[in-house]
């Protein structure tokens, strides 16, 4: 079994869902959690006993599976969140977005980084909505056009207090 697919396994199983896996410098291995859609709304963010318990969990699996390690960290994936499934791009329509393609888009003066916000796919394809000189323009891309995606953090430094 592949290392990321045993890890989204384990994750999974414990209610989860795998954002994204990364290999660090001096054996460091990175396993970003989240709380599915439908649990975000009830359970809010990730908390420090969530990523403990996964931890716990996944350094068992590993050991067993001889998965090569030598520190395990498990994190949220943070405010600027990576977005890189078509169900991630669902979830996140109405969010601001930065996305990167692979190539430049034809009538985009040759640019390939873009914010905006998400539109909700249709198809295949997914749309970004940004400002330019000429006003609003709906960029359409595919999974397959993208380099990477992240939500743009949104921080209100307010005091909650009225």
């Amino acid at each position: 079994m592949q290392q990321f697919e045993l890890i989204n396994k384990t994750v999974a199983g414990l209610g989860y869902e795998l954002v994204d896996v990364e290999r660090g410098d001096r054996g460091i291995l990175r396993v970003y959690i989240d709380f599915s859609a439908a649990d975000a709304l009830e359970k809010g963010l990730i908390t420090v006993e969530d990523c403990a318990t996964v931890s716990h969990q996944l350094s068992h699996v590993l050991t067993v599976e001889n998965v090569n390690y030598e520190r395990l960290e498990i994190s949220s994936p943070g405010l600027d969140r990576p977005v890189r499934t078509m169900a991630d791009f669902e979830r996140f329509a109405g969010c601001e977005c930065t996305v990167k393609l692979h190539v430049a888009m034809p009538g985009s003066a040759n640019r390939k980084t873009f914010t905006g916000i998400l539109h909700a796919p249709e198809g295949d394809k997914i749309g970004l909505e940004f400002e330019s000189k000429d006003g609003p323009v709906l960029l359409e891309f595919t999974l397959a056009d993208l380099d990477k995606a992240r939500l743009v953090p949104q921080v209100d430094f307010r005091s909650r207090k009225a």
